[in-house]
C-alpha cells in the first residue's frame, strides 16, 4: 500500500486476520437468496439492509452493513449489542436527540484518511471540524444511557479540542474547494501572510487612485485601468481620445475600440501587487499543508472517536427500527432450541397490500430437527423459510427481530437454497447450479447450522427430482456427522412419509381454502401434511387461457388415475390405455397370479401339517420358476 499510495499511511493502524470462527458464516449464494444486501433485481430497495438501515452517518451505515455480513457467534458480545439496542429503544427522546446530532457528523474515517494521504482539501477539513464539534454534545446525551456497551463507547469518545481549535483558528468558515484558489486561511494566523495581504489590498487601492489621477491629468473621462492574465495592468483609451494621450504613455496593444497603454508607474505597482498575490497563494498553500499534516498526526485519536461514533450510530439505528417496526428482543442462548412466536418477514411485511400473517416456528434436535413444509404455490412457503433465516441473522448481528417472542440458538453457518438460476457463461444449467449449491450445503453444514431448502430436485424429471429430494432430506435428518436444523419446502408430497420413518422429522403445511373453484391463501403454517399444490388454480389466476387450464385438469385427472401410455406419457384421450405404467408407490397388479389362484383354492381348515408342508414346497418351486 505504501508503494502504490506513495504516502505515509498514518491512518492504517493495524492489519487484522479474520477466521471463520469469528462470525456466522454466510456464503454469497445465501446472501443473494435472502436478499440481505440487494433485492432480486440487484438494487438496494427491497433488501434487508434497506429496511433496517436508519443510520445518520456514512461510517455508521458501513458498520451496520458489516454487522449483517459478519454476524457474531460470541453470546456475550451479542448480548452486549442487544442490551445497548434495548437501552436506546426505550429512551425515545434521548435517542431522537442523539440521532439529530449525528446528522451534523461527516464521514470522519474517510476525511482522516484523505488527510493522511495528502488529498484532503479545505472543505474536507472544515467538515472534519464540524464533526469534531458535535462530539461534546454526543457525550452529554449519552449520560442518560446505562447499557455497558453504550457506556464503553462513550468512554472512547475524544473531544479532540486541540484539533478542533487548530482547525477553527486556521480555516475560514466557508473556504474554496482547493487550497491553491486562495482565501482559505484566516487573517491573523501568519504574520507574513498578513503583510502580503496588506500589500495586495493597498496596491489595488493605489491603482484605483491612479486611475482617477490619470483622468484628471489627461482630461480623458473614459480612461480606465484594467487587468488581464496576458497583459497584466494597462490603461485603455478610446479612439476619440487618442489625441489627448500624454507622451509618457507607451502603446501596448491596439484594439477595435482604441489603444491600450502602460506607464512606468503602473508597471511598478503591477509588479508589486502581482508578486504579492502569487506569494499569498504559495504561503497559504504552505500553511494549509502544515495544518493537514498536523491533522494526519492525530489520525489514531480521530479514528478511535470515529469508530465509537459509527457504532453508536448503528446501535441507535437498530433501536429506531425496533421501536418503529415493533421488533422484540430475542433471547439468545448457547443451546439447541429455536422457538419463535408470530414471526414476520422484515421486508415483506412492509410491502404487502394486505395485513401480513405471522407464523410460529420451532426447530430442535429431537422432535423437529427437519421440517417438511408442503402447500400451494403462492401460499407463503418461501416467505416462511426466508423469515426464519433472517431472524437468526438479525439476532446474531445484535438487532431486535420481527416477532412477538423469539428464543434463538447461536448458529455457526447459514445456508439458503432458494429459487432457480443458471450460469450460461460457465455452461451450467439451472439444475447443475441447484445441485452444486445443495452439494455445498451437505458438505459444509454442521449440527449448529441452519439450512433452508426450497424445491430441491424440480429442475429434472419427476422421478429423478423426487429421488434426489428424498435422499437429500433423509441425509440431513439422519447423517451421524451433522444434522443441521432444516426447513425443507417441497411439492413432492411423498416426502411427508419421512416423518413416519424418522422421529426428528415433522410435517407442516400452509393452509389454503377452496371456494367456488377458487383458492384463498390463508398464509398460515400449521402442523400436518398437504396433499395438493393447487398449481392449476394458481396458473388460472396468473392468466393462462381457459382452454389450457381445462386441458390441464383433464391430464391431471388421468395422471392421478395412473393413466400412462406405453412411453410413460399421459393418455391424451382421457381414457385408460391398454397398458398402464405402474405408479411410483403402486404394487403390481396381481389378479391373474397363479400363486394367488392356488392359494385361494386351498381350504386351510382341512389341510394336515404334512399337506401344508408339501404345498409350501410346491409354491416355492413355482415361485422360483
Amino acid at each position: 500500500m505504501k508503494d502504490t499510495q506513495k504516502a505515509d499511511l498514518a491512518h492504517v493502524r493495524d492489519v487484522t486476520f479474520r477466521t471463520g470462527a469469528d462470525c456466522l458464516l454466510i456464503d454469497p449464494t445465501t446472501l443473494k437468496n435472502l436478499e440481505v444486501l440487494e433485492a432480486a433485481d440487484g438494487g438496494r430497495s427491497g433488501s434487508l439492509l434497506e429496511e433496517i438501515d436508519r443510520t445518520m452517518t456514512p461510517m455508521g451505515g458501513r458498520l451496520l452493513r458489516g454487522w449483517l455480513l459478519r454476524p457474531l457467534v460470541s453470546l456475550e458480545r451479542i448480548q452486549d449489542r442487544l442490551d445497548a439496542v434495548e437501552d436506546l429503544a426505550f429512551r425515545a427522546t434521548a435517542r431522537t436527540k442523539l440521532r439529530d446530532t449525528f446528522k451534523s457528523i461527516h464521514d470522519l474515517e474517510r476525511l482522516v484518511a484523505r488527510a493522511a494521504l495528502g488529498a484532503a482539501g479545505p472543505r474536507d477539513l472544515v467538515g472534519l471540524r464540524q464533526s469534531i464539534a458535535a462530539v461534546p454534545r454526543v457525550r452529554m446525551l449519552l449520560e442518560e444511557f446505562q447499557a455497558p456497551l453504550v457506556r464503553s463507547l462513550a468512554a472512547e469518545l475524544d473531544d479532540l479540542a486541540d484539533v478542533r481549535d487548530d482547525l477553527d483558528r486556521t480555516l475560514i468558515d466557508e473556504p474554496p474547494p482547493v487550497a491553491r484558489d486562495g482565501g482559505a486561511i484566516r487573517d491573523g494566523v501568519d504574520p507574513e501572510l498578513d503583510e502580503l495581504r496588506d500589500i495586495s489590498r493597498s496596491g489595488r487601492q493605489r491603482i484605483a487612485e491612479m486611475e482617477a489621477a490619470e483622468r484628471a491629468r489627461t482630461g480623458i473621462g473614459s480612461l480606465k485601468i484594467r487587468y488581464n492574465r496576458v497583459f497584466g495592468y494597462y490603461i485603455e483609451v478610446s479612439k476619440s481620445n487618442l489625441a489627448n494621450v500624454p507622451a509618457d504613455y507607451h502603446r501596448k496593444q491596439t484594439i477595435a475600440g482604441g489603444e491600450r497603454y502602460i506607464t512606468p508607474g503602473l508597471k511598478e505597482y503591477e509588479d508589486k501587487v502581482l508578486g504579492a498575490d502569487e506569494r499569498i497563494v504559495e504561503r497559504e498553500n504552505e500553511l494549509f499543508e502544515a495544518l493537514r499534516a498536523r491533522v494526519a498526526a492525530q489520525a489514531p485519536r480521530i479514528q478511535e472517536t470515529a469508530r465509537a461514533l459509527a457504532a453508536l450510530d448503528a446501535l441507535a439505528a437498530l433501536a429506531d427500527t425496533a421501536a418503529v417496526q415493533n421488533y422484540t428482543k430475542p433471547l439468545m442462548h448457547a443451546g439447541d432450541e429455536l422457538i419463535v412466536t408470530d414471526a414476520r418477514h422484515p421486508v415483506v411485511e412492509r410491502h404487502v397490500a394486505d395485513a401480513f400473517v405471522p407464523n410460529d416456528v420451532t426447530l430442535d434436535a429431537a422432535a423437529q430437527q427437519l421440517i417438511v413444509l408442503t402447500g400451494p404455490n403462492m401460499g407463503g412457503k418461501s416467505t416462511y423459510l426466508r423469515q426464519t433465516a433472517l431472524l437468526c441473522l438479525l439476532g446474531q448481528a445484535g438487532s431486535f427481530v420481527p416477532a412477538r417472542s423469539a428464543k434463538l440458538p447461536i448458529v455457526d453457518r447459514l445456508f439458503a437454497r432458494v429459487g432457480a438460476s443458471d450460469n450460461i457463461a460457465r455452461g451450467q444449467s439451472t439444475f447443475m447450479v441447484e445441485m452444486q449449491e445443495t452439494a455445498n450445503i451437505l458438505h459444509a453444514a454442521t449440527s449448529r447450522s441452519l439450512v433452508i431448502l426450497d424445491e430441491i430436485g424440480r429442475g429434472t424429471a419427476t422421478f429423478d427430482g423426487l429421488s434426489l429430494a428424498w435422499a437429500v432430506a433423509e441425509h440431513l435428518a439422519s447423517n451421524a456427522r451433522a444434522r443441521p436444523k432444516t426447513i425443507f419446502a417441497t411439492h413432492y408430497h411423498e416426502l411427508t412419509d419421512l416423518a413416519d420413518a424418522l422421529p426428528n422429522v415433522a410435517n407442516f403445511h400452509v393452509v389454503v381454502r377452496e371456494w367456488n373453484d377458487d383458492i384463498v391463501f390463508l398464509r398460515k403454517v400449521v402442523p400436518g401434511r398437504s396433499d395438493r399444490s393447487y398449481g392449476i388454480q394458481v396458473a388460472r389466476l396468473a392468466g393462462l387461457p381457459p382452454a389450457v387450464v381445462a386441458r390441464a385438469r383433464e391430464i391431471l385427472i388421468g395422471l392421478e388415475r395412473d393413466e400412462l401410455s406405453r412411453g410413460g406419457r399421459p393418455s391424451l384421450s382421457g381414457r385408460p390405455s391398454e397398458q398402464q405404467q405402474m405408479g411410483l408407490f403402486q404394487a403390481a397388479s396381481s389378479g391373474d397370479d397363479p400363486l394367488r389362484r392356488r392359494l385361494r383354492e386351498v381350504d386351510v381348515n382341512h389341510v394336515t401339517p404334512l399337506q401344508a408342508l408339501t404345498l409350501l414346497a410346491e409354491l416355492k418351486s413355482q415361485a422360483d420358476e
